[in-house]
């Protein structure tokens, strides 16, 4: 395959990436940009065997096998819950093999090796390292494998600091000298500090750090192509690079918090008064009886949809519920917070599998100003992303983040499971309000039971 056709098809396999990430931008065209971007993916993949040279041919065969083998059942079989999870053990595996990448390169450059080129190379390590730990230490606080809550010790902000200067220091070294031992220095540094950078990051905003991480490995493919020369992985990289970078700032933004503060917030963080959460306060439950009677009378109902919903695997039953209030004539929309679910999508994805209309879903900025003329609003597993601690309580995990004013309708239904508090791990206040019911049990049960009588009535 000549040179011309080779850079043709690697334009043709960049422009299917722009078009992916134009589809995700979506509910409604998600799937498709999806498809368009695996096939991109596959084109890039494939045109590589056609194109000079292919060493260690039967090595690399077997390595897609074995991704293949792993990462097609963990993809099908992962549920909606576990998705950011899967999302960052992805990210940390593309940062790894990146870094892998460099690490060869690194080893087979000569002394003809320009000093860009070696610059690059410890980037890509530098980096891909940093992504691989941190990802890896996302995924086990989603995971609830370690806690979700932030890490700190005394001196823990000099400790990153002082191996962040050890890695900029080390990386210097390297490209003043060539050699395996300070590429293994850097490389150890960098796996050190990716875990010291996620360690003091609270559980509810992990998320925004996995996109952030997801920019990084973006960066070292970027980087990777400008030494192998690859148009295509520049191409992609920067890709990657620039949307995470986008959607991490959009995540902070939906947070309420910079960027900084999401990553060292908690060694600044004032400790929390904790007298009296464990208290005994009165709660007004009630059965799904009456819940059916309040949502037969009410004119609007607002349902805000959150982790719980999704761990119940309720989607389906809200929108048979959805279905019925709306065949009584009454107007119902869905109130979607931007991270709602842990990641942004992850609630339009759900909803979207049970055949939820897209102009159900109002996002936050659209459904804040009609709680107050709303009658109703459905709480379905979420918490922090309604809890008015976000404007009432400074120094709590969520203040300042933008919520779902929820507690501007005139009745709020809570679907819980305890009381147990949310992924912050804080109180929400409005759970005691005397306008507020509480349906306790799984979510799917309950919203079947709800959908029973309300067919009765």
């Amino acid at each position: 395959m000549s040179d011309f056709v080779y850079d043709l098809i690697g334009l043709t396999a960049g422009v299917f990436f722009i078009l992916a990430l134009k589809g995700l931008s979506h509910p409604s065209t998600a799937r498709r940009g999806n498809l368009i971007g695996a096939l991109g993916a596959g084109v890039a993949t494939v045109v590589v065997f056609f194109h000079g040279e292919i060493k260690n041919l039967w090595w690399i065969l077997g390595a897609i096998a074995v991704g293949t083998i792993v990462g097609v059942p963990a993809a099908r079989k992962v549920q909606m819950t576990q998705m950011p999870q899967l999302v960052a053990l992805f990210n940390g595996v593309g940062g790894g093999a990146a870094a892998l990448v460099a690490i060869v390169e690194y080893l087979s450059l000569g002394d003809t090796a320009t000093t860009a080129e070696v610059i690059f190379t410890v980037f890509t390590v530098v980096v891909g390292c940093v992504s691989f730990s941190g990802s890896i230490v996302t995924y086990l606080k989603l995971q609830e494998l370690m806690t979700t809550r932030p890490v700190v010790f005394p001196g823990g902000r000099f400790v990153i600091a002082a191996t962040l200067a050890a890695v900029l220091g080390s990386s210097v070294w390297v490209v003043l000298e060539l050699g395996t031992t300070p590429l293994l220095v850097v490389a150890g540094l960098s796996l050190a500090f990716g875990i010291l950078f996620v360690l003091p990051v609270g559980g509810a905003d992990v998320p925004i750090v996995i996109s952030l991480l997801n920019a990084f490995t973006g960066l070292t493919v970027a980087a990777s192509g400008y030494v192998l020369q690859s148009t295509l992985l520049i191409i992609a990289g920067t890709l990657v690079g620039a949307s995470g970078t986008i959607l991490t700032r959009m995540m902070a933004e939906a947070m309420g918090r910079s960027l900084f503060g999401t990553l060292f917030g908690a060694f600044t963080a004032k400790p929390q008064d904790t007298s009296g959460v464990a208290e005994d306060r009165p709660v007004r439950s009630g059965s799904p009886d009456d819940v059916a009677i309040l949502l037969n009378y009410a004119r609007r109902v607002v349902i805000v949809p959150g982790f719980g919903l999704a761990v119940a695997q309720a989607q389906h039953t809200v929108r048979e519920l959805a279905d019925l209030m709306i065949s009584k004539g009454i107007d119902v929309a869905y109130g979607i917070h931007p991270v709602a679910g842990r990641m942004p999508g992850h609630m339009n994805v759900l909803l979207a599998e049970a055949n939820v209309p897209y102009d159900q879903l109002a996002e936050m900025e659209e459904v804040n100003p009609t709680f107050g003329q709303t009658d109703v609003a459905i709480v379905i597993g979420a918490n922090d992303v309604v809890n008015p601690a976000a404007k009432t309580t400074p120094g709590c995990p969520i203040y300042g983040m933008p919520i779902l004013e929820v507690s501007n309708a005139a009745n709020v239904i809570f679907l819980k499971r305890s009381m147990r508090p949310g992924f912050a791990g804080i109180e929400n206040e409005l759970l005691y309000d005397p306008k507020t019911m509480l349906l306790f049990g799984d979510a799917k049960a309950s919203l079947t039971k709800v959908v029973s009588a309300l067919k009765a009535l």
